[in-house]
């Protein structure tokens, strides 16, 4: 679930992965938590949803009134149960938050220097030695994006394949990380290193080979050592190539026409390294929520490095973008940090205040396709929800 005008916003869900969906289905709602009061404004929201185009999703607030939980649509096209409210899912682009903190842990510990060329810690790849760790982290390297650039002037120059029928086609194929950042540095850069800012999805495969080279361990190894094990959060994964979602999940699906006809697939099971470490993880609504919960209340980095983690960069082009996460308006001058994000058929929403009072987590699945011919009307859904949330 990204550019420098909201055109440009609109190609970074959409190169993140935010889909388009061709079927609307009627929507119930399910609450789960305890003793919760029931909220009809989000049981609402997720209702919208559903008629913008999801198939189906889930939603998680913490609030004053407390924790509430539900669901909405369906967890399989043409089926009624609908998703369960913990489901795992493919949490795209929120990856990146994950990350950013692992690399921001390493700063800490004085095995990384924020504004060290990053160069030092990945020879080999020739990289720039101008582009230094923060602006990995940030997106100011310049370094062509491996899932294709886009521009303001609707000129767009490819990447890898990750749409279409190719893709669903081709869409267990493996990817090495290295593969993915070679690709990218065969092709000129987008502008000079901390010049200005571009989402790129290399930046955080190039992060994640930081990580493997300071510490001696795999990526997903370190990340459950440093996060997922001291914060118990037991449906956390980083898949690799690994292409099931265990456990509870609701379906994705991929639609494109054929001989002239109209052909829809579930591609629930995929291989993610295609988008390896910018966006291959898997979570729940409850374990992002005590993700974000800890990195905001100061659990997992000390206080200079998460004051340097929610200092969104000045260009507008950024959004407010901070390192692996944003710093926005909820819309109604509440501060949120964010960071949201979307694989094939997959959406993932990670809000929360910065004094952590308030937070949302959800899920939505659907039936993509090249044209994002749902897109504007999911982005409306997910602004409705936040507004409900933060603004209500």
């Amino acid at each position: 679930m990204n550019r420098g005008t909201e055109n440009n916003k609109i190609r970074f869900v959409r190169r993140a992965g935010v889909v388009a969906l061709a079927v609307t289905l009627l929507a119930g709602a399910a609450t789960s938590a305890p003793a919760a009061q029931d909220r009809p404004e989000l049981r609402e929201a997720m209702r919208a949803f559903v008629d913008s185009g999801a198939v189906g999703v889930q939603v998680r607030v913490h609030d004053q009134r407390g924790e509430w939980v539900g669901s909405a649509g369906a967890r399989e096209l043409g089926k009624a149960a609908k998703p369960p409210t913990n489901g795992r899912f493919r949490v795209g682009s929120n990856t990146k938050t994950f990350v950013a903190t692992v690399v921001l842990q390493l700063v800490a510990e004085g095995k990384v220097g924020l504004d060290a060329p990053a160069a030092d810690y990945l020879p080999g790849f020739g990289l720039d030695r101008r582009i230094t760790v923060r602006m990995l982290l940030q997106h100011t390297s310049g370094v062509f994006n491996f899932t294709g650039e886009y521009y303001d002037d609707g000129t767009v120059v490819p990447g890898i394949t990750w749409s279409g029928k190719e893709w669903v086609d081709s869409r267990f194929r493996t990817y090495r990380p290295e593969e993915l950042v070679r690709f990218a540095l065969s092709k000129p850069a987008r502008f000079e290193p901390g010049t200005d800012w571009n989402y790129s999805n290399t930046n955080y495969v190039l992060a994640r080979l930081l990580i493997e080279k300071v510490t001696g361990h795999a990526f997903p190894d370190e990340l459950r050592r440093r996060i997922l094990r001291p914060l118990g959060l037991r449906d956390t994964l980083a898949p690799e190539t690994f292409p099931e979602i265990p456990g509870p999940h609701a379906h994705s699906y991929y639609q494109y026409s054929e001989n002239g006809r109209s052909k829809t697939v579930d591609i629930t099971r995929n291989n993610p390294s295609w988008i390896s470490s910018a966006g291959d993880m898997i979570s729940t609504t409850a374990d992002l929520h005590t993700f974000f919960a800890a990195l905001v209340g100061g659990k997992l980095l000390p206080p200079a490095l998460m004051a340097e983690m929610r200092k969104p960069h000045p260009k507008p082009a950024a959004l407010g973008y901070g390192l692996g996460m944003f710093v926005q308006d909820a819309g109604c001058g509440v501060t949120v940090l964010t960071h949201n994000g979307g694989v094939q058929g997959a959406a993932s929403l990670m809000y929360s205040t910065p004094d952590g009072s308030r937070t949302l987590e959800a899920s939505a699945t659907y039936v993509d396709d090249a044209a994002m011919s749902k897109a504007a009307g999911l982005r409306q859904a997910s602004k409705a929800l936040v507004t409900k949330v933060f603004c209500g």
